[in-house]
């Protein structure tokens, strides 16, 4: 027939098999005209570019199904190479994260490299685990809470990972999961026995507020305004006046939680370049300040000495 290929011609002409060329024609990739008179499939002129833009795109390794979208006129060819950018910088990601946590593997060997395998064997399900860790933080937070005091905690508490991770980001990522499952940790948070959680809340983040530049400039807590607000709110939050022996009690309840906080945002600092001190961090800062100074073993003028 006069202006159309056969499929061997289409053959010779491109460089593909005759079993490739059926093959795209049965899943509909390519235009086909009237057969001959023998029941020879024919193509039109158009067919031959077509299979051209075919092998170009799979050069790029460019799915077929993809590939049929656009040659089917579902999509068009700038959605196509938009949406396998996409799909590469996701694969690059993930294979980065695997490359870290090997040679976190490999930096080690004996009962170190077992441990550290099962920790990161809970964190390879990425962006699932980070939003595994924004529902361990929500369910934790009291949820009395206005959603602006909850959103501005778990803003800092849930990092946004590296998108070319270190073994030790791999390892601090895999750590705030542990850490996040702790029952006592999370109770902490709860807040369980305070009647008004939003006030003492708002109260807290506010000190924290206060204490960032003391924090920042590597001060102690040693009989500064922040840590009285602290106590203050904390006071306040359990209907209890703002007393040294209530301070004592105070110091007494945190002392076996903060360590646990403490780690937390340790390794979450590993995770993120955030300048100044995080809310984590200025919490710390005050409630190991009201440990130093008014635990049972602490020496009265001699903390943070």
């Amino acid at each position: 027939m006069h202006g159309t290929w056969s499929i061997g011609e289409l053959a010779r002409r491109t460089g593909l098999s005759v079993k490739a060329i059926r093959y795209y024609t049965d899943i509909g990739l390519l235009p086909t005209a009237p057969r001959s008179q023998g029941g020879h499939r024919r193509y039109p002129p158009q067919a031959l570019e077509q299979l051209r833009l075919v092998r170009q795109l799979r050069a790029l390794d460019v799915p077929i199904a993809a590939i049929t979208e656009v040659a089917t006129g579902e999509s068009g060819l700038g959605d196509l190479v938009a949406e396998q950018l996409d799909s590469t910088r996701t694969q690059l990601a993930e294979l980065r994260w695997r490359e870290a946590a090997l040679r976190a593997l490999a930096e080690c060997q004996g009962p170190e490299r077992l441990r550290r395998l099962r920790l990161l064997a809970r964190v390879q399900r990425r962006p699932q685990d980070t939003a595994d860790l924004t529902r361990a933080w929500q369910r934790a937070l009291p949820a009395s809470l206005p959603p602006r005091l909850a959103a501005a905690v778990t803003a800092q508490a849930v990092p946004e990972l590296p998108l070319d991770p270190t073994p030790d980001a791999v390892l601090a990522y895999a750590e705030l999961h542990l850490l996040v499952a702790e029952p006592a940790f999370l109770d902490y948070w709860a807040a369980a026995h305070v009647r008004d959680k939003a006030s003492m809340y708002a109260a807290l983040l506010d000190a924290s507020d206060g204490a960032a530049p003391a924090v920042a400039a590597g001060r102690a807590p040693h009989r500064c305004e922040a840590l009285d607000a602290f106590c203050r709110a904390c006071a306040r939050a359990l209907d209890m006046d703002d007393t040294a022996d209530f301070r004592a009690f105070m110091a007494a309840g945190v002392r076996t939680t903060v360590p646990l906080v403490r780690r937390y945002w340790q390794h979450l600092d590993v995770l993120t370049t955030a300048p100044g001190p995080s809310l984590g961090q200025t919490h710390c800062w005050l409630a190991e300040g009201v440990i130093a100074e008014y635990g049972c073993d602490s020496v009265p003028g001699d903390a943070y000495s």
